[in-house]
């Protein structure tokens, strides 16, 4: 570009505009490149939030499950002990047996604890595939970032010359300032509208 300074404000133009196209096909044929990569990964994704809602559902319908049978046995144990409160006379065998079931249903509403508990433990480790998938999307993000501006200066090239002169001429007037008409275009304005476009 150390001949640009020289050139006429249309050839400057024109070469710049066909050294931004290039730049953007360069990046744009890289990012095809790595566009199988990104779609495996994003397909790794959808992977793993399915195993995990599927595995959230099971073990929610399993707790639910348990949670009814718990619950219904402590329905029906509290219905007994209302009936053997009521009866008048209490036998020491009858009271014994009441006891027994108050201490089965006591251990099974211990185990129904310790599998809760249990359950929490799972339902957090199902949620941790959110840890690694959000490392893929950000990767993919970054790749759809990297290709956004050589998408725009690609579609830019693809419009009609004036339309696209004059978008040039617009960015270079506003990267210079208040110019006079004979001023001619420098190599710095030059650079700094690369480096302002991203290149």
């Amino acid at each position: 570009m150390s001949e640009v300074q020289n050139r006429p404000a249309s050839a400057v133009d024109q070469a710049l505009h066909s050294e931004l196209s290039t730049e953007a096909l360069r990046v744009l044929h890289k990012v095809v490149e790595e566009l199988p990569d990104a779609c495996e990964r994003l397909r790794y994704v959808q992977q793993m939030t399915e195993q995990a809602a599927n595995k959230v559902l099971n073990l929610v319908e399993k707790a639910q499950e348990d949670a009814a049978e718990v619950g219904k046995k402590g329905q029906g144990l509290a219905e007994a002990l209302d009936r053997l409160a009521a009866s008048e006379d209490m036998s020491v065998d009858r009271a014994r047996a009441m006891m027994r079931l108050c201490a089965a249903y006591a251990r099974q509403a211990g185990g129904f604890a310790e599998r809760e508990q249990s359950l929490h433990t799972e339902l957090m480790l199902a949620q941790g595939f959110q840890d690694l998938s959000g490392q893929v999307i950000n990767k993919v993000i970054g790749m759809l970032d990297r290709v956004e501006s050589p998408l725009q200066q690609l579609l830019a090239s693809s419009e009609p010359p004036v339309a696209a002169e004059q978008d040039l001429a617009g960015s270079i007037a506003a990267l210079e300032g208040v110019q006079t008409p004979d001023k001619a275009l420098k190599q710095d304005d030059v650079d700094d509208l690369l480096a302002s476009l991203g290149f």
